[in-house]
């Protein structure tokens, strides 16, 4: 008998320890914000989107964050595609983690690829974005969205080249430089040298191919995309000739080479103004490039209207190891909660 209650009273704390344990795993959020030291950044949210399947967003936009938040004092929030227990899944291209964060975004910076998120996630991001809040769009933006319904229908790729080709400047076209064969080395525009995202940039590099790009005539053309013979920045320059999508027309692939880099200001269907930098580059990869890293830190302290750094501090905070990009290649069961400081 009393063997019997002893038992019953052990089984029973296993099934309330395991129950706490389910419950407490539950409770966990499925964004991360990364709170901010001090510097030129305080009092200002930036809200990043991390949101598609090849190019590891869920690994270099939180070291960017990371970076913002520690070094320069930004409250940094970051919100993913998530699986229904929280782990982080790209593929999930309806998920937005806590898009109740948007609300109180100053500033966005996205790299996205073919979301279908639901009415709440768009309606929060639209209304961000009517805010006038600057935008800061990585690699696969140009092609952010598809698969959206209703009046959210604008935004698909299909779609007059959606939020890409209206309101960032660019939607998807190509891959202008061979796909994981032809790295790319950034070349500043001539007349560009003295914008304040370009300061003291260095070298940048991107190990993720150029992109075919044909910009408007509003957007103020930064870095241009020297296409690679190899997948290291000291190969030559490629010198091959290819026929461009937009006209059929053939050219030296780096004769003109292909914008990577450009900002635009652009007024909202609520009257407000955005401005918004662009870039092809961003892959998890292309970020081991200080000059790469300096040069979307400069965009957020720009699009936010602050004086950018001489030469900003984009060290790593902590170690940062990336995946190569490739589809299906992100880290399985990686949980928000791995990305603490």
């Amino acid at each position: 008998m009393k063997l019997t209650a002893l038992l019953s009273r052990r089984t029973f704390g296993v099934l309330l320890a395991t129950s706490a344990a389910t419950l407490a795993a539950a409770a966990e959020p499925d964004w991360i914000t990364y709170a901010p030291k001090a510097g030129p950044g305080q009092g200002k949210h930036i809200v990043f989107l991390a949101g598609d399947e090849e190019y590891r967003s869920e690994e270099g936009l939180p070291m960017l964050a990371k970076i913002l938040s520690q070094r320069h004092g930004f409250k940094c929030t970051v919100l993913f595609s998530v699986d229904a227990d929280g782990t982080i899944n790209p593929d999930a291209g309806g998920s937005l983690s806590h898009p109740e964060a948007l609300d109180s975004a100053d500033a966005i910076v996205m790299l996205l690829r073919f979301r279908h998120w639901n009415d709440d996630a768009n309606k929060k991001f639209e209304a961000a974005v009517n805010r006038g809040v600057p935008l800061i769009a990585l690699r696969t933006s140009t092609h952010a969205f598809n698969g959206l319904k209703g009046p959210y229908e604008k935004w698909n790729f299909g779609n007059k080249g959606g939020f890409g080709k209206q309101v960032l400047g660019e939607t998807w076209i190509s891959h202008w430089g061979r796909h994981k064969v032809e790295a790319m080395l950034g070349v500043i525009e001539p007349g560009a040298e003295n914008h304040p995202i370009l300061k003291g940039t260095g070298q940048i590099f991107a190990d993720s191919d150029t992109y075919e790009a044909y910009p408007p005539a509003d957007a103020k053309i930064l870095v241009r995309g020297q296409v690679l013979k190899g997948m290291t920045a000291d190969t030559p320059p490629a010198d091959y000739k290819k026929k461009r999508a937009s006209d059929k027309m053939e050219q030296g692939v780096n004769d003109p080479m292909m914008p990577v880099a450009w900002t635009r200001e652009v007024r909202n269907e609520a009257g407000k103004v955005n401005k918004i930098f662009t870039t092809t580059m961003g892959a998890a990869t292309d970020l081991q490039s200080e000059g790469t890293r300096r040069l979307i830190v400069n965009s957020v302290f720009w699009g936010l209207g602050l004086e950018v750094p001489a030469k900003a501090d984009v060290n790593y905070i902590g170690e940062y190891k990336p995946s190569m990009y490739s589809f299906k290649g992100y880290k399985k069961g990686v949980k928000v909660s791995d990305l603490k400081l």
